[in-house]
């Protein structure tokens, strides 16, 4: 399978530019999912981008079997993965985000509620969007990989 990675961060695109890999913009999330990822035996391909409606036209042009974007999902001003993915959503995967959220409880605690981690279906392919710190990047991978196959199963059904 192909998987589109996608970095969410402004401040890492204004200083590191448009990058084809996590190591050219010093990206420890973006390691931890590519690892994932090819480990898995799938294929990888990352972008970094700002946050915004950038990202909208990245899930747009997609042609990978899944997206995963990274980053841009807290409650700050410039945090708009969501507001410019969900509206894309023709089905939404609540049961990921609250999985997310019950495994995070595991690890942060109550801190746990802040986070707006989601998935939905958006042209026959699966997004997640996930926080953008290392260990929500290894727990969300930790979360999509095993059920990948199932999900696009389904979807495709």
């Amino acid at each position: 399978m192909i998987i589109d990675v996608v970095v969410a961060s402004t401040s890492r695109y204004s200083r590191f530019g448009p990058v084809r890999s996590p190591e050219e913009a010093e990206d420890l999330s973006g390691q931890v999912i590519l690892e994932r990822i090819k480990s898995a035996g799938h294929i990888a391909r990352y972008s970094l981008l700002p946050d915004g409606l950038g990202l909208r036209e990245a899930a747009e042009k997609s042609d990978a079997d899944l997206l995963v974007i990274c980053g841009g999902t807290g409650l700050t001003r410039s945090d708009l993965t969501l507001e410019a993915i969900e509206p894309l959503f023709e089905k939404s995967l609540p049961g990921f985000g609250e999985i997310f959220r019950y495994k995070s409880l595991e690890e942060v605690g109550t801190r746990a509620m802040l986070t707006r981690a989601a998935a939905g279906v958006h042209q026959g392919r699966p997004i997640f969007c996930l926080p953008g710190s290392p260990g929500a990047a290894r727990l969300g991978m930790d979360l999509i990989i095993p059920e990948l196959e199932h999900i696009i199963g389904h979807i495709r059904e």
